[in-house]
């Protein structure tokens, strides 16, 4: 019996090996937009959740934490504040903090609406009219993991709202600016999947097309005011290669 279990605790210990060696290979370095004493920005690829994942699974934050660690060799643990999120298959900018102070000063930003989040996306479709504001209820439906559209009478409904922008149309597809003015779970994804145009790549909310690496959804911008200097600084992230086939 021993023996199976010491096998059974290679075997597991060998494929967590595997896993994280993949993943390594898939994120080899972090992808820094912007660094100083208080802030930092960097763009997170697709398939990389950004934290709360398993502490033998990598996350962004995980990443990040080691990228400061041997940047400036500091021996103990270091602080990040996740300040801004985005779902594992998203790209783009997010924000973390590097100080406490950092980190408080910025979430009150994000609770208060100061903050400027601008996304582009691919959506199935040409959408109309080529401009307007959506609002919807969105409440979470836990068992599958995933947003509801819903009535604002049903109980624990919150109202998602965002402003959007079609840039231009890509053959069958359009690309969207969208602005957030709340920043519900899932919000652009099932929002506009409701208004029949779902993100490229979004199985989970009724799309037909395949994307290349996660789904065409990209934090393209961030404004915010610096949490300690008197600046506004905004954080721009490039789309990745994969966009360019599609005319991107």
């Amino acid at each position: 019996m021993l023996r199976f279990l010491v096998r059974a605790d290679m075997e597991e210990y060998a494929s967590r090996a595997v896993r994280l060696l993949k993943v390594s290979m898939q994120h080899p370095s972090l992808d820094v937009l912007y660094e100083d004493n208080h802030v930092l920005a960097v763009s997170k690829p697709a398939g990389l959740p950004t934290m709360g994942v398993p502490e033998d699974e990598p996350s962004l934050l995980k990443v990040a934490k080691e990228w400061i660690k041997q940047r400036y060799a500091k021996p103990g643990n270091v602080y990040l504040g996740v300040v801004s999120r985005l779902d594992a298959p998203v790209t783009g900018v997010v924000l973390l903090a590097r100080t406490s102070k950092a980190a408080n000063r910025l979430t009150q930003q994000f609770r208060s609406r100061e903050v400027e989040k601008v996304y582009w996306a691919i959506v199935e479709g040409t959408i109309e009219p080529p401009h307007g504001r959506l609002v919807n209820w969105l409440m979470a439906h836990g068992r599958h993991r995933r947003m509801l559209v819903v009535g604002p009478s049903i109980e624990g409904a919150k109202e998602a709202a965002l402003n959007y922008q079609r840039l231009r149309r890509l053959g069958a597809h359009s690309l969207l600016e969208v602005r957030l003015e709340t920043g519900r779970k899932h919000q652009i994804r099932i929002q506009l999947a409701d208004r029949g145009h779902p993100v490229l790549g979004d199985y989970k909310y009724g799309a037909h097309l395949k994307f290349p690496q996660g789904i065409a959804l990209h934090s393209r911008r961030v404004t915010f005011q610096h949490p300690v200097r008197d600046e506004r600084i905004t954080i721009e992230a490039p789309v990745p290669e994969v966009w360019a086939p599609f005319g991107v």
